[in-house]
Order: structure tokens, then sequence, then C-alpha cells
């Protein structure tokens, strides 16, 4: 059994905003194809990210390092929303949910913000 390869599709929403929409699984394999999206969006001037993990089926702690990096590489806010509750618990007991702003799926709020 191969493992589920990562996709990213960005989306410039408005200066400064893009949104990153991942399908697969982000894992020590594919992690390092989300730091370099997210450097080059860093990069373009886009300092607000919003990482859309609705369709991300496993992420492990090279995932949530991912996630960290690009939280520290930039100026603005990042954002996750679509957090599965495996991801959530990972947030949870790792502490970043104090760094990363995690949108609640019903309403669209911010649960954390960092």
């Amino acid at each position: 059994m191969t493992a589920q390869l990562l996709t990213i599709e960005v989306t410039r929403l408005d200066a400064g905003r893009a949104r990153l929409r991942l399908r697969g699984e982000l894992d020590f394999d594919t992690a390092p194809e989300l730091v370099a999206a997210a450097a080059e969006l860093h990069r373009d001037g886009y300092q607000e990210l919003l990482f859309d993990l609705g369709e991300v089926s496993l992420c492990d702690s090279s995932g949530l390092s991912a996630l960290l990096t690009a939280h520290r590489g930039g100026t603005g806010a990042v954002r996750l929303c679509g957090v599965g509750p495996q991801l959530q618990q990972l947030l949870d007991r790792t502490g970043l949910i104090e760094l990363l702003a995690v949108e609640r799926a019903a309403d669209g709020d911010v649960q954390q913000v960092g």
C-alpha cells in the first residue's frame, strides 16, 4: 500500500491573504511541500494564511512542525479550518492550540487566537 500524496491547492483571496487547501497525508514525506508553499506565499507578500485541513487524512508530528514553521515564517495570522477530532486532539496535547487560530466548523468563529 502506497502513502497518499499531499495535494496543496492555493487560492489567493485578496491582498495579503491566501488559502491553502490540503488533501491527503501531512507527514514526514510531505511536510516539506507545505513549508515550501507557505514560504513562497510569504515571499510574495501574503501575510495571512488560512490552512483548510478538512481533507487531511493524517497529520503526524512532522505535519504539526510544518504548520508551526508556517506560523513562525510570516508576519501575519495563520488560521486553521476543517480541523478534525484527531488533529484537534494533537493540537490540544502539544499546546499548539495556543499559537494557531482554529476556526470552529459549525459557525466559522475562531476558537483560539495565536
